[in-house]
């Protein structure tokens, strides 16, 4: 389980990072654009944690 959190998250920030460089488009200052990214990231982290929580309740569900 600790593996598939991971990965989740590496994949969660490889997104963030990747939706971050490809919205150049837009003509946003640098500090913008960092505060934007953080903002992806911890609304990620905060699914993630929800995620988490819910694969602990149906583990503690079950015995």
């Amino acid at each position: 389980m600790k593996k598939s959190i991971i990965y989740f998250l590496f994949a969660l920030l490889f997104t963030v990072s990747l939706a971050t460089l490809s919205s150049c488009r837009e003509e946003k200052t640098a500090g913008e654009k960092i505060e934007d990214g953080i903002e992806e990231v911890g609304d990620g982290i905060e699914e993630g944690v929800e995620e988490i929580g819910d694969e602990i309740d149906d583990a503690t569900d079950d015995n």
